[in-house]
């Protein structure tokens, strides 16, 4: 199965709405912070190709990049999620190839 737009775009709907990057206690969506696409174009081949597991979620987290203050800073996806937010997402996953594939 190839990954299309439509189908990389509904995953990425639903990890826009459910998955937040947690700064000073308020929680940014990733959709809010425009994460959300480039985010699910990099783990749907994981799903894709059932290499779906921690390690390989965490390492496209850590691959993906975001500035802080302007660009000033740059920090990995996988830093600005808390713990609890990379297990939502592990779960989410889990549940979207299971639905979808």
């Amino acid at each position: 199965m190839s990954s299309t737009t439509p189908e990389i775009e509904a995953l990425a709907a639903d990890i826009g709405e459910q998955i937040a990057i947690d700064v000073a206690k308020w929680n940014l969506f990733l959709a809010e912070a425009h994460l959300h696409i480039p985010l699910a174009e990099r783990v749907y081949p994981l799903l894709e190709k059932d290499e779906l597991s921690r390690a390989t979620v965490e390492s496209a987290l850590k691959d993906l990049s975001v500035a802080i203050g302007g660009g000033k800073v740059n920090i990995s996806l996988l830093d600005a999620l808390s713990s609890t937010m990379v297990n939502r997402l592990l779960t989410l996953l889990e549940e979207y190839q299971s639905k979808n594939f």
